[in-house]
């Protein structure tokens, strides 16, 4: 956690994802624009796309002008003229015609983000798997937005529609929080909400004998309770403090302040930061479990704890597994996320809590003020904090963090920045992986994991974090997946 308010000029240091002091020092590159160029593509659709490769520049070089007044002077050449320019209109046409086709075809796609393939709308959720892991089929119910709002996707509508609280208990409840990917055991709540100007439903058919939930529920124009359904697969976002004391300027956390931070030791000794998002998994960033550091093994998490000198083997939690999204680019930092499987369950309390993943249509918008927290350096190439430390910092949104001026067009869908252009505050090396939170409707939500920048706390050059929202389908696959 840099706070640096006597930034200035100087060589660049690249951070390359915030590694601390003790890691083999990164060679600062020659051009300070480090990362490759990407355009950033708008904001993914509810089952994301692989961010695709394009080469940084596209030159079509311009045909030789045309003298026009030597082709069409003569009045012999003139019919041929105008012919000529008839069938280059004509074509002009034909190709404006397929572009149209083309794109209002391929507007009604799904992706497959196991594959990065595209599929019909119509295919999605339609009984017969089309992507190779077949989310298609595993992925039909989904929460949306900060009231926790139950939808499904109806392959008859090419639509996700809210689901009627006709007829729905606490029963549906937990097997649909299973079939998202949540463990039963951490079931929380369902309630009924008004369904204001919904139109269409999915609405359950008690009388199916169909076991799958989802194939329960068919398309209806009416709900006669006119509620839908919320459910809340988890508790999840609370802090024992209120937003009211949180510290802005950069400070020491106090206990209970940022219950889902948790320390991950490697071999040792403090490498990076996470988060938790349920009793069995810890979020991070890819680039920490990159290479030889990929070994479940050596791995310790501890949470909460404020100072690393209490932290030892016996009061962490041994990692079983470790998931890296296979799309992470160790150059670009492109999708860098990563899942953390404990052998055994985090035992919550007051001071041990999993922070809220966001739900489906909740794209953070700058200048939404956010939180970052870990055991940090202190100030650029310096030594990791013995105490976890906070600071506030507002988003900034993509298109200023591509510009020139700042990160040249680094940016992808899979990244969302937040700092401070003129420098003196930020993340620094260490802070790897930990939270970039945020709070709205009184709980605490996941927004991003720390993940690179150029030094720590410079002008132009804020923090970088991997895009939560952005890698939902993907973190709910897993979870799913390695149950």
């Amino acid at each position: 956690m840099s706070i640096n308010p006597g930034s200035q000029g100087g060589p660049y240091y690249d951070n390359r994802g915030f590694q601390p002091e003790y890691i083999n020092a990164y060679r600062h590159p020659g051009n300070v624009n480090y990362y490759v160029n990407h355009v950033a593509p708008p904001y993914s659709s509810a089952v994301p796309a692989s961010l695709p490769r394009v080469s940084d520049h596209h030159f079509v070089p311009s045909a030789e002008p045309v003298d026009s007044k030597s082709v069409c002077t003569p009045k012999t050449r003139k019919i041929v003229c105008i012919v000529v320019s008839i069938v280059v209109i004509l074509a002009a046409i034909i190709v404006a015609a397929v572009l149209i086709w083309y794109f209002v075809t391929n507007s009604n796609l799904m992706i497959c983000s196991s594959s990065g393939s595209s599929i019909k709308a119509s295919q999605w959720c339609d009984g017969i798997p089309q992507c190779p892991n077949g989310e298609d089929e595993n992925q039909c119910m989904r929460l949306y937005g900060p009231n926790f709002t139950l939808q499904a996707y109806s392959s008859e509508n090419t639509d996700w529609l809210p689901v009627c609280q006709d007829n729905w208990n606490d029963a549906y409840g937990k097997q649909t929080c299973s079939a998202i990917g949540y463990n039963t055991n951490t079931y929380y709540t369902s309630q009924g909400v008004s369904a204001s100007a919904a139109s269409d439903f999915m609405l359950l058919n008690t009388s199916s004998v169909n076991a799958d939930l989802y194939r329960k529920l068919y398309n209806s124009k009416t709900c006669a309770s006119r509620s839908v359904v919320t459910l809340r697969c988890i508790d999840c976002g609370t802090s024992s403090q209120s937003a009211s004391s949180r510290i802005v300027g950069g400070s020491q956390a106090t206990l209970g302040q940022w219950p889902w931070q948790v320390s991950l030791h490697y071999n040792g000794k403090h490498l990076c930061g996470g988060s938790i998002i349920t009793p069995n998994w810890i979020l991070t960033a890819a680039h920490c479990v990159e290479g030889n550091n990929g070994i479940a093994y050596f791995w310790i998490v501890y949470p909460g704890m404020l100072n690393t000198a209490s932290m030892i083997p016996s009061r962490g939690y041994a990692v079983d597994k470790i998931i890296s999204n296979k799309n992470y680019d160790s150059e670009t930092k492109d999708h860098d996320i990563a899942l953390m499987k404990l052998r055994i369950p985090i035992s919550f309390n007051s001071n041990v809590k999993p922070v809220c993943l966001p739900n489906f249509g909740m794209p953070w918008e700058a200048p939404k003020q956010c939180w970052i927290s870990g055991w940090g350096a202190t100030y650029e190439e310096g030594k990791s904090s013995p105490t976890l430390m906070t600071v506030s910092v507002p988003l900034i949104s993509s298109s200023r963090c591509n510009t020139k001026s700042v990160y040249n067009g680094a940016i992808t869908a899979s990244m969302i920045c937040a700092g401070y252009l003129q420098g003196g505050i930020d993340s620094c090396q260490g802070d790897s992986g930990g939270p970039l939170v945020t709070d709205l409707n009184s709980l605490w939500w996941l927004v991003g994991d720390t993940s690179w920048g150029i030094g720590c706390a410079n002008v132009n050059k804020p923090g970088v974090y991997g895009n939560v929202t952005y890698f939902l389908s993907w973190i709910y696959e897993q979870m799913q997946a390695n149950r």
